[in-house]
């Protein structure tokens, strides 16, 4: 690929070069692997290839064989089944005494007196030739020393050492390295030994997994799941104690409130159970390196392509956006395998420019952060961080460099905001570039394809003179009368033009205020992806999202910490989390609609000891099995490599090798007859998926990525330009079952949602360091706009064939998992019932009717229980996630806030454009924040959706004190059913306090807490002083009314 600025038309056959340099070429993967650790299996004595199962063949090496049964659960990783002890292996716990008794001398040899050294060493000598054995020497002392030779159990050795005299240590020492080294597993190092007795340690750290599941401690979660069933058992009875005792004098607000209940209990249900069984993951960045970055070998990590979409840039600052691609630039990933591609929606010169800039600035930035390994790897947050940054640094330089740095960053700031001032006011004849030439984005609505590869070619070097990532910008072409699909259709166009480009197998997009925050998070996600069991089944590792300029108390819950901190890890624990939009990893291969590779079932056991008559009642299994055998040989020796997408098979090709041209493909199958034909793939069903493309249809075919052989960097831009192209899409499966899936706002859950009814998994990957953080909208209209569009989203979805309720049935969706999903698009819809019930306590203080009849003991006591079980939910929760009690109750209040303004407009909304067909166009979320602290806080801005809770805010104190004066009024026996109708009130109007507070702006003297009481107490007092009346007399005899005029 070359540098340069690309912009062309594929229809119009147009393309514009500069610049061009020829890729670096790829290195191919190396197969026949082990499953766990990846390395080559190696062979058993007899010169077979190691087989660690007997009963389903799981490609197992002969060290992680050793590893599982010394300390794992001595099971094979698929089936399940116990591994059988193999010759020459120490025995461990629950081996059957009488299994294989030939090899008992051989597995515990004792060590003899010095009079039978040679031919001990002449046992030991031909004994390692058969692998790993277990050996019990006896110390001078008298103390009997046991211990295995295999590598993973390495870890011992020094304790060893402390036991055994050095002599005779070493010579252990050098036997093992002798029959490593006849396994394959260890190459021959003439230097010195301790180098050689740490590489050993290396390599078996290298062998264990990655990750590991870490379940949440059965102390914390087994009441938890204790207190659920019970409040499930409560509520029950709650609700037929409701529905059975109606109030007849207040029938229809009983009635809503029942209706009402039973939503909220339905809603809690599909909240609640998907959060069953809720895990934490680790993992070993340490064991990745060493299995995938071996010193003197060729590094094996995988490339990742970064994506980041932005649309306008005067509503998301170039700065933002300029301190994202830094931190992508500078992550701590192998530069060759990274490349960052800028989508570009608004065809904006500005921007253009901004990373024209912002490639020169990271020339410095880079080196510099890899020298000295600072976090965060973004230069506007790091340097307005308030710590220590002198913390764990030790080089001399480092003062001196990072000054420098800082005023460097200044002026690269001083650059942009003279961009910025400059494109403020856009000339009449349009842009114009550096060289004379009109811009071709004057015409955000009608413009060509623009490609620019700004860093990662020949010459684009670092001040270090070292190679820097791949950085180019990329904006699809625009022309009237085409659908685009907004960020959808931007991220499509990002995956086929990165396909074209460098096809990469993992991607990985981040929206562009939200920058890298852990400069290894590539590398934690690469620990699951990269994992030889779990990886190919992944679509996504998808990282929680964290937030930078919200203010200490959390107003308004943008952190949104319950959801990202309690539910995406109950999903973890089910089928993985759902897609959020940014921050999360994907596997390509998933978001070209293929299905997840089938793990290979346990064959059925069949018993000999019945009679063949037997086997025909229960149904022939036997020759069913015969048959289904031959089938699957067959088929084995006909399609040697299928993957299935969408229900039928493709062949596909593995490693970055040559990829033959299609027409080849389909005469390579002369010789098949029409049934096999009709299975395999032609090209006119390729380019009906995936379009007209024959070198991005090449690059689907390679499971690991790398790029075609015999094309040059000229042929590529133009292949990219032609697959951003605005017709490219038309006829295709794109946006249907490829890639992004159109149809909703919130396309990021729609996404996710098809990928799991596919049957992939995903992860989720919590990080001590926040991998990403991004800014989040803390003002109260900005932030009630941005729930609105979500909640938006959510109700397009229902109103859709992707509606969870009836769509992928036939799929591999896990039952839990679609109760989340269920969950996430019906909950807007909870905003009417909502409604209702905030408005009933204020209309039943106003009228004086109640929802519920007296009270009896029974009714009161299922009231306390599940008043207490909601309670006790709560705290078990916040016990298990770590989650802190504020959060959660800022949580609550946004809930209600949310709920009677911005959910509920967006199911009216959603309404309309699927009834009447009415759009509502969203504008794009602000990205800056006021130069104060937390100034945007305090800024009020009037909005239609502020109308619903601030009504009720009214509603329900005018009710409190017209029940109190109707107390008051009434005597001592009105003061018990006032109570209840006091709390109902008061609770509605607690969890909208945030809300009033963000109506009264910036009180700086005042709080509003106290304006809120004052005026409600103020209006009480009022009542209560005309109603005892002090300044008339009070007559004390009894009352003498005049009969009449003549009396």
């Amino acid at each position: 690929m070359a540098s340069g600025f690309y912009t062309g038309s594929h229809a119009r056959d147009e393309l514009h070069v500069l610049d061009k340099h020829d890729p670096p070429a790829r290195q191919s993967r190396v197969s026949k692997e082990c499953r766990v650790c990846g390395d080559k299996i190696g062979l058993r004595e007899d010169g077979e290839l190691f087989v660690a199962c007997l009963v389903c063949g799981f490609p197992v090496c002969r060290p992680c064989y050793d590893y599982e049964r010394s300390e794992g659960t001595q099971c094979c990783p698929q089936c399940n089944t116990r591994y059988k002890r193999h010759k020459g292996c120490p025995r461990v716990a629950g081996d059957d005494e009488d299994d294989d008794d030939d090899d008992f001398e051989d597995e515990f040899q004792i060590k003899k007196h010095a009079t039978d050294v040679a031919d001990h060493n002449k046992y030991d000598s031909n004994h390692s030739e058969n692998g790993d054995h277990h050996q019990q020497q006896v110390h001078p002392s008298g103390v009997a020393v046991s211990y295995a030779g295999s590598v993973a159990q390495m870890e011992m050795e020094g304790d060893q050492k402390e036991v055994l005299g050095n002599a005779e240590w070493k010579e252990r020492l050098e036997k093992w390295k002798i029959k490593q080294e006849k396994r394959g597993l260890v190459s021959k190092d003439d230097g010195n030994k301790d180098d050689g007795e740490d590489d050993d340690f290396l390599l078996a750290e290298a062998r264990q997994p990655l990750w590991r599941k870490v379940p949440v401690s059965s102390s914390q979660i087994s009441p938890y799941r204790i207190v659920i069933v019970l409040r499930l058992i409560v509520l029950a009875f709650f609700l037929r104690f409701r529905i059975l005792t109606p109030a007849w004098d207040a029938f229809p607000l009983w009635l809503i409130s029942v209706i009402c209940e039973v939503w909220f209990a339905l809603s809690w249900i599909l909240d609640q159970f998907p959060k069953w069984q809720p895990i934490n993951r680790e993992t070993y960045l340490d064991r990745l390196s060493i299995r995938f970055e071996r010193e003197g070998e060729p590094n094996r990590l995988a490339p990742v392509d970064f994506f980041v979409s932005t649309v306008d840039p005067l509503k998301e600052p170039p700065i933002i956006t300029a301190n994202t691609v830094l931190s992508i630039l500078a992550v701590d990933y192998p530069v060759d395998k990274v490349s960052c591609y800028v989508s570009d929606d608004g065809a904006s010169m500005l921007l253009f420019d901004t990373l024209a800039e912002t490639a020169e600035f990271a020339r410095q930035w880079v080196p510099f952060c890899k020298k000295y390994s600072i976090e965060p790897r973004t230069p506007e947050f790091y340097f307005s961080q308030k710590i220590d940054y002198l913390k764990d640094k030790v080089q001399p330089t480092f003062v001196k460099e990072r000054r420098a740095m800082k005023r460097e960053y200044e002026e690269f700031k001083v650059r942009i905001n003279a961009l910025v001032a400059k494109a403020q006011k856009k000339p009449e004849e349009g842009w114009v570039m550096q060289d004379g030439t009109p811009w071709p984005g004057n015409n955000t609505r009608d413009h060509p394809g623009m490609i620019q590869v700004y860093l990662g070619s020949e010459g684009a070097l670092d001040v270090e003179g070292k190679e820097l990532p791949r950085l180019i910008y990329v904006s699809r072409e625009k022309r009237p009368g085409y659908q685009h699909h907004k960020k959808a259709g931007a991220m499509n166009a990002l995956v086929r033009v990165s396909a074209v480009l460098t096809n990469a197998p993992f991607l990985l997009n981040v929206d562009c205020d939200h920058y890298i925050n852990n400069s290894k998070a590539v590398r934690e996600a690469m620990c699951f992806l990269m994992d030889p069991q779990l990886g190919k089944k992944l679509c996504y590792v998808q990282f929680p999202q964290r937030f930078d300029g919200i203010d200490r108390h959390d107003r308004y819950a943008n952190r949104n910490i319950v959801f990202f901190d309690i539910n995406m890890r109950g999903l973890d624990g089910i089928q993985g989390p759902v897609y959020v939009g940014t921050g999360c990893v994907f596997n390509r291969q998933a978001l070209y609609g293929y299905d997840p590779p089938v793990s290979e079932k346990r064959p059925k056991m069949t018993c000999d000891c019945w009679p063949s008559w037997c086997c025909c009642c229960c149904g022939g299994s036997r020759k069913k099995s015969k048959k289904k055998s031959e089938k699957g040989l067959l088929s084995s020796v006909f399609y040697p490599k299928k993957k299935k997408m969408m229900g039928k098979n493709y062949l596909r090709k593995k490693g970055s090798g040559p990829v033959f041209d299609l027409e080849e493909i389909e005469e390579g199958f002369e010789g098949y007859d029409e049934l096999e034909k009709s299975s395999l793939m032609s090209q006119k069903n390729f380019e009906k998926r995936f379009g007209q493309s024959p070198v991005f249809i090449a690059s689907t075919l390679m499971e690991d990525g790398g790029l075609p052989e015999g094309n040059n960097s000229t042929s590529l831009i133009k292949e990219a330009i032609h697959v951003i192209s605005c017709g490219y899409e038309e006829k295709t499966e794109w946006g249907k079952e490829i890639g992004w899936i159109y149809g909703s706002v919130t396309e990021d859950i729609l996404t996710g949602f098809k990928m799991h009814c596919r049957g992939w998994k995903s992860i989720y990957c919590m990080p001590k360091r926040p991998a990403f953080k991004g800014s989040a909208p803390i003002n109260l209209s900005d932030r009630l706009h941005q729930v609105l569009r979500w909640a938006l989203g959510s109700v397009e979805i229902f109103f859709s064939r992707h509606c969870p309720l009836w769509y992928g049935f036939a799929g591999k969706l896990k039952y839990l998992e679609r109760l989340a999903y269920i969950n996430t698009i019906v909950y807007p819809f909870t905003s009417i019932p909502l409604l209702a019930y905030c408005t009933i306590p204020a209309v039943c203080l106003l009228t004086g009717k109640f929802i519920i009849p007296t009270l009896t003991n029974l009714a009161s006591v299922w009231f306390l229980a599940l008043f207490l079980s909601i309670i006790a939910t709560g705290i078990l929760e916040l016990r298990w996630s770590g989650v802190s009690i504020e959060d959660w109750w800022r949580n609550e209040q946004f809930w209600v806030i949310g709920g009677v303004s911005a959910h509920l407009f967006a199911v009216f909304q959603g309404l309309l454009k699927v009834l009447a067909g009415i759009d509502t166009n969203f504008t794009v979320t602000s990205k800056a924040a006021d130069d104060a602290e937390f100034g945007e806080l305090y800024l009020f801005k009037w909005t239609t959706l502020l109308i619903p809770p601030t009504t009720l805010i009214i509603l329900n104190m005018v009710g409190v004190v017209a029940g109190v004066s109707d107390a008051i009024n009434n005597g001592y026996g009105s003061w018990g059913p006032l109570f209840g109708k006091l709390f109902f009130a008061f609770w509605v109007i607690v969890h909208l306090y945030p809300f009033l507070k963000g109506l009264m702006g910036r009180q700086n003297r005042t709080p509003t807490i106290v304006v809120l009481w004052s005026i409600l107490l103020a209006s009480i007092f009022s009542l209560v002083w005309v109603r005892i009346d002090p300044f008339l007399p009070k007559q004390t005899g009894p009352v003498l009314k005049p009969c009449g005029v003549e009396c």
